[in-house]
């Protein structure tokens, strides 16, 4: 697994608790890597329209914190990423099993500022 550990966290507005992961150009369009944020591993994708995801890193299926090495793509205008464990799709917006509608993921606001990724933990 691809951990970055960028000591960006500084450059981002901690008080509205955006944490900065890594710049944007250190990820590879259509693929995912894995941050560690407060703690918790975070599986984020840059996608084919330059925007940015971020679930949790988690399959909820195997237990495995593999969601990073997913496969990208679609279903629809829906962005997805299936689990690389069985095979799973998610929703990137909302973090929904697209095949389980009763299980998701842990979703994360994601956003590009400065060339920064920055990551927030959804409420």
């Amino acid at each position: 697994m691809t951990v970055m550990l960028h000591r960006l966290d500084t450059l981002a507005r901690p008080d509205h608790g955006w944490r900065a992961v890594c710049a944007w150009g250190d990820l590879i369009p259509e693929r995912g890597a894995a941050a560690l944020v407060d703690g918790e591993q975070v599986a984020v994708f840059r996608l084919h329209d330059a925007s940015v995801a971020a679930v949790g890193n988690r399959d909820p299926f195997s237990g495995a914190h593999v969601m990073s090495r997913g496969i990208v793509g679609n279903r629809g205008e829906v962005p997805t990423v299936a689990s690389p464990m069985f095979k799973q799709v998610f929703d990137l917006r909302d973090g929904r099993c697209l095949d389980d509608p009763t299980v998701s993921l842990e979703c994360w606001d994601a956003r590009v500022h400065g060339g920064l990724v920055l990551l927030r933990r959804r409420s």
